[in-house]
């Protein structure tokens, strides 16, 4: 039986955290566009799911990103007007480490780069502002005001929604399986269609190197491990008593939420384990090692909230060689755009991504710096 062929503007390939932000923007210009997930949409497989990412300002991975994320502030803001709900929670951001580290000395020199507000704290400070912090006096915070977290759930259903009110085309459950030029447009094959577009933007996480082979290289899917814990005193670990924190010591580097929504703070280690891994083999069952990476350094750091696990799940990095992301045109067929590597670190761009890939789409370039994340720096 012969597949039906569909003509659209564009098509996003992965509706996540960048691919639902992609598809409201090109829909809000006027584009006919589909969005395709092999899984359902919205899904907790990836990398975007959750009810919190971290947004910040003290960017220790290179001060060039806060030029964006003041950027993705105001998009945050006005999704935030259009859809009459809270997406950002601030409490505050603490980046931490010994007086040489790279996330205290990186986060300290992007504040005083683009002259954003912020407190050096020692450890004492921070335990008696932040009762639910318990660093020793070696551990140098660089505090700012500005920082929180985003409901990602509620991020991602938010521009799906306003995307299908604009006439999207959304389809879960519904994998891509190969995808080529046809002139200067793309030809997109799945189980039940053929669909052609003027643009194809990938946006598929994990999935990415399996739709775009040539990036197998430049791509490593890493699972990821996050767990709750039940705390001794929930009042100082709410969003007004706990900011969300980075902290860089001995036994690795972390990061954790207040109590949100559900009872317990939230904590996950970038690089868990260093596993890499198949994203659609990856375990995704719980194991004592598992627990234990996490359970450590609430033991030393965060005593009041080493408590019994609550919850624990399983989650992907995808990482790029420098750990910045890939955001480009594909070198060979400009019709193509791609969005990659996001790296623990990405969520937080997500409205801005999704405005600079229908400037790609449309426009073969955007306004944005994105010089950071072009392919080419790896040639």
């Amino acid at each position: 039986m012969s597949k039906n062929t569909v003509q659209y503007d564009a098509i996003v390939a992965g509706v996540g955290g960048m691919g639902s932000a992609a598809l409201y923007n090109l829909a809000a210009r006027g584009w006919k566009v589909l969005g395709l997930d092999k899984h359902d949409i919205p899904n907790n497989m990836g990398s975007s799911h959750g009810n919190s990412r971290m947004i910040r300002l003290s960017y220790h991975e290179d001060p060039s990103y806060v030029t964006l994320m003041r950027k993705s502030y105001e998009l945050w803001d006005k999704l935030q007007a259009d859809t009459n709900q809270e997406l950002l929670i601030t409490t505050g951001s603490i980046r931490a480490g010994y007086e040489h580290s790279s996330m205290f000395t990186g986060s300290k020199t992007a504040c005083d780069i683009h002259s954003i507000p912020y407190e050096i704290l020692e450890g004492h400070e921070v335990n008696k502002r932040f009762p639910g912090y318990s660093f020793p006096n070696d551990i140098l915070s660089v505090y700012q005001p500005d920082g929180g977290f985003l409901v990602a759930d509620k991020c991602i259903s938010s521009y799906l929604t306003l995307a299908d009110e604009l006439g999207a085309d959304i389809h879960g459950r519904e994998p891509i399986l190969e995808w080529h030029p046809n002139g200067d447009t793309v030809e997109v094959v799945t189980a039940t269609s053929v669909y052609t577009a003027s643009r194809l933007i990938l946006t598929a996480g994990p999935w990415i190197s399996k739709l775009l082979s040539n990036l197998g290289p430049l791509l490593e899917t890493e699972r990821q491990v996050v767990g709750w814990f039940q705390t001794l005193d929930p009042k100082i670990f709410n969003p007004d008593h706990f900011p969300v924190f980075g902290l860089e010591v001995d036994i690795g580097r972390f990061y954790g939420f207040p109590s949100f929504e559900t009872p317990g703070v939230k904590l996950g280690k970038y690089n868990h384990l260093g596993e890499i891994v198949d994203p659609d083999i990856v375990s995704r069952d719980i194991t004592t090692d598992d627990q234990k990476a996490l359970s450590e350094c609430l033991e030393k750091y965060f005593p009041k909230a080493h408590g019994p696990v609550m919850k624990m799940e399983t989650c992907m990095f995808t990482n790029t060689p420098d750990g910045h992301f890939i955001i480009d045109t594909h070198p060979d067929v400009p019709q193509v755009s791609i969005a990659a590597g996001f790296s623990g670190h990405g969520f937080k761009f997500c409205g801005l991504v999704g405005e600079i890939l229908a400037d790609l789409a449309q426009d073969g370039y955007t306004e944005h710096n994105i010089d950071l994340f072009k392919l080419g720096r790896f040639s």
